[in-house]
């Protein structure tokens, strides 16, 4: 396996994750606004989002790069 093919591998991989995180944010900001979930739970949720973001960025920058 080629550092190139590791790196598209990772970037997939964060994509996927990424798109459970904002599913999850999703949910947990609705259930904030029904009153079923606190709000610490949305900034965590909100914060993994971010990171989650930064990385599948970062993957896809040295993918182009490359």
């Amino acid at each position: 396996m080629t550092l190139k093919t590791a790196a598209f591998l990772a970037l997939v991989g964060m994509i996927l994750l990424t798109i459970v995180a904002v599913v999850g944010f999703i949910i947990n900001a609705s259930g904030w606004v029904h009153g079923v979930v606190s709000a610490i739970r949305v900034l965590t949720s909100f914060i993994y989002v971010l990171a989650s973001l930064g990385v599948t960025l970062f993957f896809w920058a040295y993918q182009k790069q490359t």
